[in-house]
Formats: C-alpha cells, sequence, structure tokens
C-alpha cells in the first residue's frame, strides 16, 4: 500500500516527508517539510493533492508549528498568535476540499484543550489511521460492486495517493484486484493537470491492475459501445443534499452514466462531507491559473491573446449519483435524510 505522507522522528525534531506528486511518474521523489510554512506551500503547488491527503498534510503542518513555537520558546498568547496565524495559512491554501478545513478544526479544538506539541502529533497520526482504515472500509463496500468481466471508468486520482492511503474512488478496484476478481479499468487522462494518466494509471500499474488511458471525451462513446458498466470517483466536498464536488469533468461523466443507465459510485470518508451546507451551490470552486490550460510544460499550445477559464473542480447534483461509498457505509439513494442517517454521530 502507497503511503504518500508520512511522519518520521519525535514530536520535538521530526519532519513531514511526503511524495511530489508532480514528478510522477516518472520519478519517485520525497520532499521534507521542516516549517509549517513550506506544508502550505506544498499543498498550494500541489507536491501534494488530493482531499484526504491535504487535511492530513495540514494536520502534520501544525504540529511543525507547534514544534516551532517550542523552539522559540513561546507561551501563552504569543504562542496562541503564532499557532493561529499558521492555522490560517494552511487554511487558505486550497478552497475547495473541506477535508482540509476539518483536519485543521480537530487540530485547533486539541490545541484549545491544551494539548503540547507531543499530543498533537497524536491527533494527526490518529487522523492518518482513521482515514487509512476508513479508505479499507470503503474498498470492501465497494468492492461488492465490481463483478467479473466488468469495465470501469476512474477520473481524477482517488487512490492512496490522494488519501492517508488505500484510497476512496480507487480502494474498491485494490480490494477487488485482491479478492481475484478479473476487470478492466477505463482511465480518464484528466485534463488539464493529467492526474489520471499520471497519478492513476501508475498507481494501478504497481497493483498489477488491467487498465487502458483514454482520452477524457472518449467516456461517453465507451459507455454507449458497452465497455463500462461502473463509473468510480471520489470527492473533494459533499453537501448536506449530496451534491457532490469533485475534479472537473466528474458532471460530464455523470449526465453521460446517468443517460447510458450506468452506476456511478462516489466514494469519501466522513471528512468530505460538508453538513453545513445545503446544496452544491454554496461550495466554493477554486480556480487555478490559466498557464495550465493554455501551456504545455514551457509551450504555449494556443495564440498569446487566447484566454482560457480553469476551474479545479464541478458540482455533480445529488440526483446523478447512485451511491456514496463512505467510511460509515453505503448511501442510496443519495439524499439528505439518508446522509443524515448514516453519518450520524
Amino acid at each position: 500500500m502507497i503511503r504518500p505522507l508520512e511522519w518520521q522522528g519525535s514530536a520535538s525534531d521530526g519532519e513531514l516527508r511526503m511524495i511530489d506528486q508532480r514528478l510522477l511518474p516518472a520519478q519517485v521523489s520525497w520532499v521534507s517539510c521542516r516549517r509549517s510554512t513550506q506544508v502550505a506551500a506544498r499543498i498550494a503547488d500541489m507536491t501534494i493533492r488530493g482531499a484526504p491527503a491535504i487535511g492530513l498534510a495540514a494536520a502534520y503542518g501544525m504540529v511543525l508549528a507547534s514544534q516551532e513555537a517550542d523552539d522559540a520558546a513561546l507561551k501563552g498568547d504569543l504562542r496562541r498568535k503564532f499557532l493561529v496565524v499558521a492555522q490560517a495559512e494552511l487554511a487558505a491554501t486550497r478552497p475547495t476540499a473541506v477535508n482540509l478545513f476539518w483536519a485543521l478544526e480537530r487540530c485547533g479544538a486539541a490545541l484549545e484543550a491544551g494539548a503540547n506539541t507531543g499530543a498533537l502529533l497524536e491527533v494527526a497520526r490518529q487522523l492518518h489511521e482513521e482515514d487509512v482504515a476508513g479508505n479499507r472500509r470503503i474498498g470492501e463496500d465497494g468492492a461488492k460492486l465490481i463483478t467479473a468481466g466488468m469495465g470501469v471508468l476512474t477520473h481524477c486520482n482517488a487512490g492512496a495517493l490522494a488519501t492517508g492511503g488505500w484510497g476512496t474512488g480507487l480502494s474498491p478496484l485494490f480490494v477487488a484486484h485482491e479478492r481475484g476478481v478479473p476487470f478492466h479499468v477505463f482511465v480518464d487522462e484528466t485534463r488539464p493537470r493529467l492526474q489520471g494518466a499520471r497519478l492513476t494509471a501508475w498507481e494501478l500499474d504497481q497493483a498489477g491492475i488491467p487498465h487502458t488511458l483514454i482520452c477524457d471525451n472518449m467516456a461517453a462513446s465507451l459507455m454507449r459501445a458497452g465497455k463500462i458498466q461502473l463509473c468510480l470517483t471520489g470527492a473533494d466536498r459533499i453537501a448536506a443534499n449530496g451534491d457532490v464536488a469533485n475534479k472537473i469533468g466528474t458532471y460530464g461523466v455523470a449526465v453521460a452514466a446517468k443517460h447510458h443507465g450506468i452506476t456511478l459510485a462516489v466514494a469519501a470518508p466522513r471528512s468530505t462531507f460538508d453538513l453545513k451546507i445545503a446544496s452544491g451551490a454554496q461550495i466554493p470552486i477554486e480556480e487555478r491559473s490559466q498557464d495550465e490550460v493554455t501551456q504545455w510544460g514551457d509551450e504555449r499550445i494556443c495564440p498569446k491573446g487566447t484566454k482560457a477559464f480553469n476551474p479545479g473542480f464541478d458540482v455533480t447534483p445529488a440526483e446523478l449519483v447512485t451511491t456514496l461509498l463512505t467510511d460509515r457505509g453505503v448511501i442510496s439513494p443519495v439524499n439528505a435524510a439518508g446522509i443524515a442517517l448514516v453519518l450520524k454521530g
């Protein structure tokens, strides 16, 4: 099992290490962070990405901030103000994935209760282990949807790289493969950052799962041809009514799946649900740099005067989602009542 981030050392002098996902699949390189500002920078530049993973990175970032406060011998209000600033810097990195704010709230509550650096590290480690265990439970439930000979479509990357381990949307594939179920995965490349081509295909290759990379605009035609029987995605935020914010292009997959009568299963832990908002209309959508669309590396692929629109996510209405796979259980049909029932407590 891939773990994209890990804490090394003690609470007093340890560091956070993470795989630089910008370099995959060509190179597996680890980046070390010794300060919370470094963690914030790595989240912002997508060295680490995926809703659960950036939440965990932020929790470890708060441990580093507490470590810095200890090293500077900050006490009382000075320490509190330093940590509040660190928390705000981490929260400002990516607006859509609610796991980030959920993890920071857990850390903030621990600090308010008087947690020292060691206790805060235990909170981060607990969050990490809860995520891994919850993702395995998602995989156990989701694997029941996968039958012999099935074609499965993925969009973006919801594997171990996007989480603490195992993954959300890919976890059912790993569990089904572990059990010997034969199936084939069609991997949307996921423009413009190619998380499907670079990351999902790499994870499936590492696991030995048969897969085929496709351009994003091929998915509907493959559904029509009978090649796909299940769509599996992760999520970055899910509203109380079941509307799902996920990587841009998910809505198109959902519309095509609905038209062809194909199951769309969205996998996400409890930390991805934002029950404070009624619908997806209230989910903030991150707009990323135009360069991701207008350039291919250092090469511009359109006229200099051409502008690009580059939202990182879109919102899929609950009525297009067949099933929500969560670490608390399966939600189907997808509606506010079902979500409240499964996630209560």
